[in-house]
């Protein structure tokens, strides 16, 4: 039964179907196979209402929603100009600048695509004419998004704390850590780099300008203090973070700034509910699917076939490591955490590994293959942007993926790294 639903699944990819159709069909393969029929489509329709009914998930169309307002209003280019106004004029500057920006941007945004359109768009004309390669600045971008899906508030996060059941303040939290080693390790090579290429470098901001800077981006620097403070202070839950963070932007955008009409606003409500609609189809379909596989005890014997059940902490998280990655490269991120987190959740609670680690190390291996050849999303997300062809876009990718790795192996072998902030945040 395991290869007809597979099969069929990679039949349909292959014919060019949309994912959520896939998963849908090998819902009701594994259904009809499983109960001998249709009388059992009832339960199907219970476990794809099932999946969407967590009251977490109501965080999903709200973080998209913030971030599509800040996207097209003022917020993102006025954090881009606080950067570029502090590290700039160094070697390498407008390159730090970028993987910084990003980050600044991923803390109010939990979107790898969001933040390619937000930060690439205004900063990759300025790093041309400063004489970087395409190649580099492309993949600078492409893989700097990554760390928008570490930083609070993160949607992957938010999708493997309601599949696994782990707690999403403490996921946001832990992502944090790694987050900024990655944007450390991205700004070393952003400056080694400048320095090899003899880059020029910006015209040093004055200390005035620098000033003007920050009180341009004090609004917009709310939303993190009111995700990452208000969780850390226990005054919100993700999903209320959420909700404060959609009325700080419209309140922003739309007062503050009178930067987006209400005629815009409604523009960009019915952007995200297109979008809220994709996520939630794949998000009760995955949760079908999940269903069939653990009923058919599929996941037992796949994980059997190779062992798995005789290695120890180390091997399981190289183990997980490594589907994800892989899945990534082909496959969306939600899809991926959807169908191999149920798969790995047996073999994690036996070795009793910390389910927020290994949550971390899921997102970071999903945001890596996302950004990773042959098909990760962001690679098409810049294609579509930038209008650059898929060779110059994934020209410059192997040594921030080299980087990204590296990171995730030291997750492995350090989980503090992560796990620092949780526990500090979060002890009795």
């Amino acid at each position: 039964m395991a290869w007809a639903i597979f099969g069929s699944m990679i039949v349909l990819l292959l014919l060019g179907f949309p994912m959520m159709i896939p998963l849908i069909a090998g819902s009701l393969i594994g259904f009809v196979a499983l109960f001998g029929g249709l009388g059992q489509l009832d339960t199907m329709v219970q476990q794809i209402l099932g999946g969407i009914r967590p009251a977490s998930l109501i965080a999903v169309p709200m973080f998209i929603f913030a971030a599509d307002i800040m996207t097209r209003g003022q917020s993102a280019n006025r954090l881009i100009d606080l950067v570029m106004a502090f590290v700039g004029h160094i070697k390498g500057g407008l390159a730090v600048s970028t993987a910084t920006a990003c980050t600044l941007f991923g803390a109010v945004s939990g979107s790898t695509q969001a933040t390619v359109v937000a930060v690439g768009g205004p900063l990759r004309p300025r790093m041309l004419k400063a004489g970087y390669n395409d190649s580099f600045i492309l993949a600078l971008i492409v893989n700097a998004s990554d760390i928008a899906f570490l930083i609070p508030p993160s949607i992957g996060m938010i999708i493997y704390g309601v599949v696994s059941g782990t707690s999403i303040s403490e996921l946001f939290i832990a992502g944090i850590g790694p987050g900024l080693l990655i944007l450390a390790m991205f700004s070393i090579y952003s400056y080694i780099y400048a320095v090899r290429n003899n880059v020029p470098v910006e015209e040093k901001t004055s200390w005035a300008d620098r000033g003007r800077a920050v009180k341009r981006a004090l609004w917009p620097l709310g939303f993190p203090v009111i995700i990452i403070g208000g969780i850390y202070g226990g005054i919100f839950s993700p999903t209320e973070a959420a909700a404060a963070c959609v009325i700080y932007a419209v309140f922003l955008e739309t007062i503050v700034f009178r930067e987006m009409s209400m005629a815009q606003l409604y523009s960009t409500a019915k952007s995200t509910g297109l979008i809220t609609a994709v996520v939630f189809i794949l998000v009760g379909a995955g949760a079908a699917f999940s269903y069939v596989i653990s009923f058919a005890q599929i996941p037992q014997a796949v994980l059997g076939g190779i062992g798995i059940d005789d290695m120890g902490p180390y091997g399981v998280l190289f183990t997980i490591s490594i589907a994800f990655f892989v899945g990534c490269m082909f496959v969306d991120p939600i899809v991926v955490i959807l169908i191999f987190v149920p798969i790995f959740a047996p073999v994690v609670n036996a070795v009793g590994l910390d389910p927020v680690l290994v949550g971390t190390i899921i997102t970071l291996q999903v945001a890596i293959g996302s950004a990773t050849p042959p098909f990760g999303c962001d690679i098409f997300t810049a294609i579509a942007v930038f209008k650059r062809p898929y060779v110059e876009v994934v020209k410059g990718t192997p040594p921030f993926i080299f980087m990204l790795l590296s990171v995730a192996v030291l997750l492995i072998f350090f989980p503090q790294i992560a796990l620092f902030l949780r526990d500090l945040a979060f002890s009795k």
